[in-house]
């Protein structure tokens, strides 16, 4: 097997309840960050996933509930998706078919640029490099899959 393991259908590999841990980095000031709770991936009518994470983010020391809510839609080539916000507003293209995906979102004057990986049939990371005029973050997601 290769360095990364190669998801022909990114709805169906995503849907079901995953474990999620997040260590934000402030790159500019030092500061950290951690996030730990759930992700579920849900059907949407219509087709595609309602993204909806829950947990405490710990940030300076102080926790507080988080949460976010994404929608993945059917993609225009086969096994991928289109991510949006809760919204509608487009986020960004997602293909997994490799295995690994990069793609960038900017966001006023921020850039944000998002690696996709998956390790294997459980296991999958995001990485998002955010940088602008007053941002300078690394923000990496673990997933693992629940039983």
């Amino acid at each position: 097997m290769g360095e990364f393991w190669p998801v022909p259908d990114i709805l169906g590999f995503l849907a079901g309840d995953w474990r999620v841990e997040r260590s934000v980095r402030d790159l500019t000031g030092g500061a950290r960050g951690h996030f730990e709770g759930t992700t579920v991936f849900g059907p949407l009518d219509g087709g595609g996933l309602l993204h909806e994470e829950s947990g405490t983010f710990v940030w300076q020391g102080v926790p507080r509930p988080a949460g976010r809510t994404l929608r993945f839609l059917p993609g225009r080539l086969p096994g991928t998706a289109d991510v949006t916000f809760a919204d509608g507003r487009p986020f960004h293209g997602l293909d997994l078919r490799s295995g690994r995906h990069v793609t960038d979102h900017p966001c006023v004057a921020d850039l944000y640029r998002g690696e996709f990986t998956v390790r294997d049939a459980d296991h999958w990371r995001t990485r998002w490099r955010v940088r602008g005029p007053a941002k300078d973050l690394v923000l990496t997601t673990d997933y693992v899959r629940e039983a």
